[in-house]
């Protein structure tokens, strides 16, 4: 009893300790928030930039509603070098957009490739191409450049035309009630057709399935999942986001993807038991990205591992369909509002055609006029408007303006 007693006594006390500490951590890291803040502050004063909420930043100005790009270049104009841009209290991007800025800094040593983890996430496309740096993406670059020869390419344009004539056959359905549609979403669908059956020779109907295949909808809540992240500044903890419901559902999309992945893997390495040289493949049907990556062997004989496999596989399902998608539909948008153009291409492309219903490998060469029109909306609209460095020691603009490393 009276252990008890002293116990019940001691209670009280252990709160206030507890209830002290607790303060005491939330003081110190407050203290280092604002010490990093001021750091960030300090390196982008030669900056100015449009004005932003102190706990959100500019996260206000960048709504859902597909005027992020209008906007950006709006602020490039009033700002012709560059501005900082604010994702939370914290959070601070730099974009650089003069010419001679962007020469600087993509032309000084020093300076590495780095995509923010909130943006790219490492845990769904692993350490593939798009992320990997130094020995390790040379090593990966050289084992895939076979796939990107014309002989292994020449075969997928009529695979690329039946996917192009998939999405064309719904259209007509729209083109005879007069509905309006969102085109993005039936065009990422036809180059997610594409890639899975060109690169993996996968027939996933997911054009006709749309919203229904589990693997799209695991890769559109992945990209819904990243971008409220970034817009949400609390997620930018990995604690906090991973505990989150938004954590939780990311994680589970990710199993979702990761488990097709490695589903298609699985599948080609039991139909390439009994073949490990890419000639006698070849010669049984087309090569596809799947075949190079799991035979391809560098000069000790070493093959990528499974891990690095899939995380190839994933980059290039995700990215490569989701670039390409971006990239036709302002090429149609740009055509739109340009009848007069469209008019020449369409007339160019019939001449071509010449009764027949799908373009060919050697007609790719013969629509000279179409093709200056591909380029200049991929000028005009580039599929990744941006990209990301990372210093890793101090660059000075033509103009005196200076970056400390760590940016």
């Amino acid at each position: 009893m009276e252990l008890t007693e002293a116990f019940l006594q001691l209670q009280p006390r252990w709160h206030y300790l507890f209830s002290a500490l607790c303060l005491v951590v939330l003081v110190y890291k407050f203290s280092v928030f604002l010490v990093k803040r001021k750091a960030v502050l300090r390196s982008t004063e030669a900056f100015p930039g449009p004005p932003g909420n102190f706990l959100l930043g500019h996260v206000l100005e960048f709504k859902q509603d597909g005027t992020d790009l209008f906007r950006t270049v709006k602020w490039a104009r009033t700002y012709p070098y560059g501005f900082p841009m604010w994702f939370g209290p914290f959070l601070c991007l730099l974009s650089v957009h003069h010419p001679d800025y962007v020469k600087t800094i993509l032309t000084s040593s020093g300076i590495c490739f780095a995509l923010i983890c909130l943006i790219c996430p490492t845990l769904f496309l692993g350490d593939g191409l798009l992320v990997s740096k130094g020995q390790k993406w040379f090593r990966h670059r050289r084992l895939l450049t076979p796939g990107f020869h014309y002989d292994v390419l020449k075969p997928y344009v009529q695979l690329m035309s039946q996917s192009a004539k998939t999405m064309l056959d719904k259209w007509e359905s729209y083109a005879k009630t007069n509905e309006n549609f969102e085109l993005f979403e039936h065009v990422s669908l036809m180059t997610l057709d594409t890639i899975l059956q060109c690169a993996f020779s996968c027939k996933s109907n997911c054009q006709t399935e749309g919203g229904t295949n589990a693997y799209i909808k695991a890769v559109y809540e992945l990209s819904n999942i990243v971008n409220f992240r970034l817009r949400t500044f609390p997620y930018h903890s990995d604690l906090i986001f991973h505990l989150s419901p938004h954590g939780f559902k990311f994680r589970k999309a990710c199993k979702v993807a990761h488990s097709h992945t490695e589903e298609v893997i699985r599948k080609r390495k039991e139909a390439l038991k009994e073949e490990t040289e890419l000639g006698r493949i070849q010669a049984k049907r087309y090569l596809d990205f799947l075949d190079i990556l799991l035979v391809a062997r560098d000069e000790n004989q070493q093959g990528l591992s499974n891990e690095d496999i899939r995380a190839e596989v994933d980059t290039f399902m995700f990215e490569g369909h989701d670039t390409t998608a971006s990239g036709i539909s302002f090429l149609l948008y740009c055509l739109a509002c340009n009848p007069e153009h469209q008019k020449i291409c369409r007339e160019e492309i019939l001449q071509v055609l010449d009764g027949k219903d799908t373009m060919e490998w050697e007609d790719l060469n013969k629509i000279p006029y179409t093709t200056m029109c591909i380029k200049e909306a991929l000028r005009l609209y580039p599929p990744v408007p941006g990209m990301s460095r990372k210093l890793t020691k101090p660059v000075t603009f033509f103009d005196g303006r200076t970056l400390p490393a760590g940016q």
